[in-house]
């Protein structure tokens, strides 16, 4: 009997998205252990689901080749395998990682004066 074995070493995690957000952030865990991010891109041409990723990299340490979407392609709630990094770690990460603030626009005004020497 041959048995098969797992080479690359994960964790799986259930998230629901929300698009079109004011800002790209974890939202908290619902009763099932699904996470709840908020993702500024829309849900059109993959967009939402690239920024998914890419914060889920970012937040994680990962690279973008050990992140894949394996369900919920088109839907809120996904699938998402992650490889390199146990389950506790990716809870870890997400509770320590900062939340990004949006940069804040400069508003037109007067320019500022230099001062005289």
């Amino acid at each position: 009997m041959t048995t098969f074995k797992d080479a690359r070493s994960g964790a799986a995690i259930t998230v629901k998205v929300t698009p079109k957000a004011k800002a790209t952030k974890v939202q908290g865990v619902m009763e099932d252990g699904t996470i709840k991010i908020q993702v500024t891109a829309p849900p059109e041409e993959g967009k939402a689901n690239a920024a998914l990723t890419d914060f889920l990299a970012e937040k994680l340490g990962l690279k973008a080749n050990q992140i894949e979407i394996v369900a919920g392609l088109s839907s809120e709630r996904k699938l998402i395998s992650l490889i390199g990094i146990t389950p506790d770690e990716v809870d870890a990460r997400l509770k320590s990682a900062p939340e990004k603030k949006p940069a804040k626009k400069k508003l037109p005004g007067k320019p500022k004066k230099k001062s005289k020497k």
